[in-house]
């Protein structure tokens, strides 16, 4: 009979022995290699359990290599090149795994977790730990900062008085002196300012339109407003972003 290769769907396959005796990296670096070159070159060999169910007999590593590459690409990683030990083959393929492709004679190696499997077992579990524990220090160290920069800013926040506080609270001179920071000169700030005193004390704004209808500077004969509405507008900006 001539051996040939059957591709069997991965999630049909399964291992007795566990992934984490394998290094995470070594399987990364090999499920790429798989999903680059499009299959294995040394394909795995199984066990048939059921009509449409596999279990792996030789190539665990090869195995979770292929898991790996389906959980990358599940398209392109879908299928794995097998050995199938089928009864009419039985004999051949389980001298070649004992023969040419086991590490030890004897059989039961293969299902057993061994002083070898535990020491990598022990040494991958302390690599995912430290890994695990530097994701939460730096998520940790994330939030801390993000917790600081939330606190910065409420204390801006605080920090900046609003456009209507400034015409509802402060004094005549802080008024002045807002304004010839917004361009105003000094007599119209002047003006402005004097108004702004004389309108709150009759009742104070509700809202800067309040302050732009209320307030009226002289203007020859005539009173005019002392703040135009496009003007009010750069004020705000420009009080922003003082």
């Amino acid at each position: 009979m001539k051996l040939a290769i059957s591709l069997v769907a991965v999630k049909k396959i399964t291992s007795n022995k566990l992934r984490s005796i394998f290094a995470d990296d070594e399987l990364e670096q090999a499920a790429r290699l798989i999903l680059d070159s499009e299959g294995v070159i040394n394909p795995i060999v199984v066990r048939r359990t059921s009509l449409q169910s596999y279990e792996v007999v030789d190539g665990d590593f090869e195995y979770y290599a292929a898991v790996r590459a389906r959980e990358i690409d599940p398209r392109k990683g879908e299928m794995i090149g097998v050995f199938i030990i089928e009864s009419e083959n039985e004999e051949t393929l389980t001298r070649q795994v004992e023969l040419f492709r086991q590490q030890k004679t004897d059989s039961s190696v293969q299902t057993s977790f061994n002083f070898k499997d535990m020491e990598q077992f022990l040494i991958n579990l302390e690599s995912r730990f430290e890994k695990i524990t530097n994701q939460l220090l730096q998520k940790a160290t994330a939030n801390a900062n993000l917790e600081n920069e939330v606190k910065e800013l409420k204390k801006q926040i605080a920090d900046k008085t609003e456009p209507i506080e400034v015409f509802k609270t402060l004094s005549q001179v802080k008024i002045v002196s807002k304004l010839l920071n917004a361009g105003f000169n000094q007599k119209k700030a002047s003006q402005i300012a004097e108004a702004v005193e004389s309108e709150r004390n009759k009742e104070q704004f509700k809202s800067l339109n309040d302050v732009v209808e209320r307030v009226k500077i002289p203007h020859g004969k005539n009173m005019q407003k002392g703040i135009s509405i496009k003007k009010m507008l750069e004020i705000v900006d420009r009080w922003s972003e003082n």
